[in-house]
Parts: C-alpha cells; sequence; structure tokens
C-alpha cells in the first residue's frame, strides 16, 4: 500500500506554473532525495504534499501521518544551530509519522551533527522526502532521487552518486543523439543541393545538337528535371521532418591571470606565527604556528563554536601573528553578502573590480547557470541563492590570488554547488575556506586544517587521507618532528639568504643540532 500519492497536480506562483505533476506515489519504506535548481519548487512541492498548501489543481491523498520539518530559522542563540535543529528533528520524530518531509534538515550543521541526522534516519521505520544540498548526506540515507525541473518530477533508483552516474549517461546518449542528428543533417543538405545542382542542369539543352535534335530531347530533360525536382522536394520534406536534437552544453574550460601568479605559486603567503584564538575569556584554541602556501587548498573543519569563522577573520583583517606576504591578495566570502549592490546588473556586479575579459566573465556566469540576458538582471529581484552565485562569481573573478570562503556553499542548489567546485578546481590561485560540505572538501582540499579540543592541527594530504588516517605512532611522530624541522630550517635559510644577522645564524645552529639528535635517534 502507498503512504502517499499526488494526481495531476498543477500550481502557479503569479503567472508561473511552478508544479506540473500527473502522477507520483510515496511507498512504505521509500527514501527519497528531493533535487532541483534553486527556485525550481521543492519547497512548494512538500508543502503541497503535507497539504500545508492547496494546489490550483489536483489531489493529494494521505494514507498515514504526515509530519513536515520546514526549513529552520534559528530563534534561540543560546543553542548552537546543531543543537537547535537536534532538538527540532526529535520533536519531529517522537510523533512516529509514517511519512517525514524534510526541508533542508543539514543547513548549518557540522559533520557530528550530520552524522547524528543520517543515523536517525537510517534507523527509522517509515518512508521520507527530504530536501538537501548536501551529496554525501544524499549518498548515505536515500534510496531513490525525485528531480523537479521545469515542474515535472523524474524518479532516478539509487542515491545521489547513482543518480550522478545516470545523469552522466543520459548526457552521453544526448551527444551521441545529437551527433546523429547532425551527420543525418548534413548528408540530407548535400544530397538536397546534389539534387538541385542537376535538376537545373537538366533544364539545359546539350552542346553539339541540332535544333531539331534539341526539340526532340526537350520532353526528355523537362521530364528528367521534374523527377529531380520531385525527389528533391522529398528530401526537403526528410529534412523538415527531421527530429531536431538539441546540442549538450559543454563547460567552457576556465583559464583566467591571477595576480602576482609567478612569485607567489608554491612560496609562503601567510605564516600563522603563536596565534591565539579567544572571545573574551573563552579559550577557542590554544597558541598556534603554522604556514601557507600559494596554491594550497587549505579546508578548515571542526565543531560549530569551534572558531572557524574566528580564524578566516584573523586572516581578513591581519591580526597580530598572521604575516601576510605583499604578493598575497585576499578576497573574502561570507554569508553576509556585503560585497554585492542590490541596484547593479548581475554583470556589473561581476565585472566591478575584475580585470577579466567580458567573454570570460560570461563564462565563468554561465557556468552557475546565469545565461545570455540573464546577466542583465539587477540582482535586487534574484532569490537567495542566485544572489550567493553572484557574491561567489564577483570574488572569483576579481583581482585577487587567495580566495578565502566561509560556508560558500549554504544556500546554494545541489547543481550550483557542483558548478562552484568545479571553478575551484580549476582555479591556479590558493583557497582557505570553512565548509561543512563533505563533497567539496573532498574534491577540493590539499590539506586540512582541524579545530579540536581547543587545538589547531594541520594535516598533509586530502580529506579521504585524513578519514583513513592511522593513529600516529612513535615512528611517525619523529617524521612529523622531522618535517617540522626541515621546514623552519628552510625558512631560516631563506631569511639568512635576504637579511644576514646573528640571531638568525644562531637560530640556524641550533635546528641543525637538534635535526641531527632526532636522525641520531636522541
Amino acid at each position: 500500500m502507498f503512504f502517499l500519492e499526488a494526481r495531476n497536480v498543477k500550481h502557479y506562483v503569479k503567472d508561473r506554473l511552478i508544479l506540473d505533476i500527473d502522477h507520483i506515489q510515496i511507498d512504505r519504506n521509500d527514501r527519497i532525495g528531493l533535487v532541483g535548481h534553486n527556485g525550481s519548487g521543492k519547497t512548494t512541492l512538500l508543502n503541497v504534499l503535507a497539504r500545508k498548501l492547496q494546489p490550483d489543481q489536483g489531489e493529494v491523498i494521505q494514507h498515514v501521518q504526515t509530519e513536515i520539518l520546514p526549513q529552520l530559522k534559528r530563534t534561540d542563540t543560546s543553542k548552537s544551530g546543531g543543537e537547535v535543529t537536534q532538538e527540532y528533528i526529535n520533536q519531529a520524530l517522537i510523533k512516529a509519522p509514517g511519512l517525514l518531509l524534510a526541508d533542508e534538515p543539514t543547513t548549518h550543521l557540522d559533520t557530528a551533527h550530520m552524522e547524528w541526522i543520517e543515523k536517525k534516519l537510517l534507523q527509522w521505520n517509515g518512508a521520507f522526502v527530504l530536501v538537501s544540498h548536501d551529496r554525501a548526506f544524499l549518498d548515505a540515507v536515500c534510496t531513490a532521487i525525485w528531480e523537479l525541473e521545469e515542474g515535472k518530477v523524474k524518479v532516478y533508483p539509487g542515491n545521489y552518486s547513482q543518480y550522478e552516474d545516470q545523469k552522466e549517461l543520459e548526457h552521453r546518449q544526448q551527444q551521441a543523439a545529437y551527433e546523429k542528428y547532425e551527420s543525418q543533417k548534413k548528408q540530407l543538405e548535400e544530397a538536397l543541393k546534389e539534387k538541385e545542382r542537376k535538376a537545373d542542369k537538366a533544364d539545359k539543352t546539350p552542346k553539339n545538337v541540332s535544333r531539331s535534335e534539341a526539340r526532340e530531347a526537350k520532353p526528355y530533360f523537362a521530364k528528367k528535371q521534374k523527377k529531380l525536382q520531385k525527389t528533391g522536394k522529398a528530401l526537403e520534406t526528410r529534412l523538415e521532418k527531421l527530429e531536431k536534437v538539441e546540442k549538450v552544453k559543454e563547460a567552457t574550460p576556465i583559464r583566467m591571470n591571477v595576480p602576482n601568479e609567478e612569485t607567489f605559486k608554491n612560496r609562503i603567503i601567510l605564516r600563522v606565527e603563536d596565534v591565539e584564538g579567544l572571545i573574551g575569556e573563552r579559550v577557542l584554541w590554544k597558541a598556534t604556528s603554522f604556514h601557507v602556501r600559494g596554491g594550497d587548498k587549505l579546508a578548515i573543519i571542526g565543531a560549530n563554536g569551534s572558531g572557524k569563522s574566528t580564524f578566516l577573520k584573523k586572516i581578513i583583517h591581519q591580526e597580530e601573528g598572521m604575516k601576510v606576504s605583499s604578493s598575497m591578495k585576499i578576497g573574502y566570502f561570507s554569508q553576509n553578502l556585503n560585497i554585492v549592490d542590490l541596484k547593479q546588473s548581475i554583470l556589473e556586479n561581476v565585472s566591478a573590480g575584475s580585470k577579466q575579459d567580458e567573454t570570460l566573465i560570461r563564462t565563468v556566469l554561465a557556468r552557475l547557470n546565469f545565461y545570455r540576458n540573464d546577466v542583465h538582471k539587477l540582482v535586487g529581484i534574484l532569490s537567495g541563492g542566485e544572489r550567493v552565485k553572484v557574491a561567489l562569481a564577483k570574488l572569483f573573478l576579481s583581482d585577487i590570488n587567495t580566495l578565502v570562503l566561509d560556508e560558500p556553499t549554504n544556500f546554494l542548489d545541489i547543481e550550483a554547488a557542483r558548478a562552484l567546485e568545479s571553478l575551484l578546481m580549476e582555479y591556479t590561485g590558493s583557497v582557505i575556506f570553512v565548509s561543512h560540505d563533505r563533497r567539496l572538501i573532498e574534491n577540493i582540499a590539499t590539506r586540512i586544517l582541524t579545530i579540536e579540543d581547543k587545538e589547531i592541527k594541520l594535516f598533509e594530504g586530502t580529506y579521504e587521507q585524513y578519514k583513513n588516517r592511522q593513529p600516529q605512532t612513535k615512528r611517525n611522530t619523529e617524521e612529523d618532528r622531522l618535517l617540522v624541522l626541515q621546514t623552519k630550517i628552510s625558512e631560516v635559510l631563506s631569511k639568512l639568504s635576504i637579511e644576514p644577522s646573528d640571531d638568525l645564524e644562531k637560530e640556524f645552529q641550533q635546528l641543525l643540532a637538534e635535526k641531527r639528535k632526532l636522525e641520531a635517534g636522541g
């Protein structure tokens, strides 16, 4: 027996048909992820299924208790976003509905709280439909994906990764269909031109024949021309009836010039020297030291309230202990979106402060789903998610070489998050970012900085390597100390070559002695 069924549902927002669904149903134990562009109608669909919103046409039939978990706006400032959401979800699950409809339940959550929700949903007896931009979350809990596009719902079996595989197969099939269409079209066009050429030639009197012979041959050539014209007309009809296949949109590669690329690549651009995280008397993290090189893609992870955003702000404000190289040019993204002008168009916003040409600017905007005349829309009329995309595009194309990003994928739909991911993968500058989007971290980060138990630790490697790391042995610890010593020796040598001093020489000799002692097993 199905838990819910929707038939012939149509719903308009102003003059726009946002839902146009013939039939969908939810069965016992269905675990459905609902995906689609920002503004495609995902929240509207959940409210219609929950019968909180009456559609303009059609019916929704519920056979079990249905509970909706709307997008949560935090009102209790004494608790973290994770704690508020955890309590909210618990209250919904206590009611034990047969069907749960959840709208972005993972927004603002740290990894620990996301894993808590995953565990609850995996153990829960019942069906659910949830909207989430977190691809790892959809992979963990879903067994089907509903794609909402132009009001229609298309069902894909499997989790989000399997959905991506199916979309990629569709992409290849469409590309093959387009190439076949183009080949057939070209063949018919060439055949038509050839028939037209022969028909035109058939009307001409042959050379070296007498007038009487020409008169006798004329009916033959007229008949031949008529036959060729008839064949040409048939080819025209076939060409007109040839079903058009649209060309697959391919992402144009991005190659942009970042300032000081030659002088900052693989060189130390940021030195963090004995930096402590304090808010009043509260210690977020103890004093720490490390460095960042040009081209690094550093992910900062940790629980909500651990001090990740505070760390970013120390970089931006170049607070004490944050030594920034003169070759480093920083662009900062935060959720308040104060870098966009609501009274300007998308193109005007993104072009301001950019030294890139308009072709590249439009290419980046197209990657974020702003095509052709879309770029002339005023930012003030855009949705929240679209404004985030404009802010990110503006930052990405600014005259900078280091992106500092605080939760850049919040409020982005999955396609936009993937587009941002692809842009960051191609970006030749440095990226320092805070995110709870595990897939983004997996695909972008080359180094991982963790804030845990009031300590900052740096892991050299990808997020996958970080997750699979083994507990450190004494040998691993010695190797790490050797690596740190070697780095310090290189830094001191660099300073000595520029500005020699007795203090630096003394430090250099001490580091060498410590290194020899460690290598000797002392």
